[in-house]
């Protein structure tokens, strides 16, 4: 048995409305939205009382999906510094192929993303940023040259 692909990424949240536009803008599409609750949520993820609410966002391609989380119950917790600086434990980010690298920082930055460092070019074949966006995730931008 193989695996035959990767569904899907968490992000868990505490603002799902500006999270989920971050997202949008960057140019992300909203597939679904639920809440899930109930015994058998909790047997899944190994915690009682659950309640949550999930924003499914994909990439225009298809293939490529971000899940973002708001726990109500149990309330989120935080397991690392904010904002966690590039060598924490862990993922740190998830990287995007993009058009029009400097239009999609400034779109980003309409809603409150900041460079991580500065877009630097790798070899003749990327240009390449990271972008921390709301509550601390960071976005890496991938722009091919050429």
């Amino acid at each position: 048995m193989t695996i035959r692909r990767m569904d899907n990424v968490l992000i868990v949240v505490e603002d799902l409305e500006a999270v989920t536009a971050f997202f949008v803008e960057l140019g992300m599409e909203l597939e679904a939205q639920t809440t899930v609750e109930g015994e058998w949520a909790g047997r899944v993820i190994g915690l009682e009382g659950v309640r949550t609410d999930i924003v499914m966002l994909r990439t225009p391609d298809g293939h490529g999906r971000v899940e973002l989380s708001k726990f109500h119950s149990p309330k989120a917790i935080s397991s690392e510094p904010q904002p966690a600086p590039a060598n924490t434990l862990g993922i740190r980010r998830i990287m995007f192929n993009v058009e029009g690298i400097e239009d999609v920082i400034a779109r980003l930055r309409t809603r409150g993303a900041e460079l991580v460092g500065e877009v630097a070019q790798y070899q003749d074949s990327y240009r390449l940023c990271f972008v921390r966006g709301p509550e601390g995730i960071i976005v890496g931008l991938a722009e091919e040259l050429g």
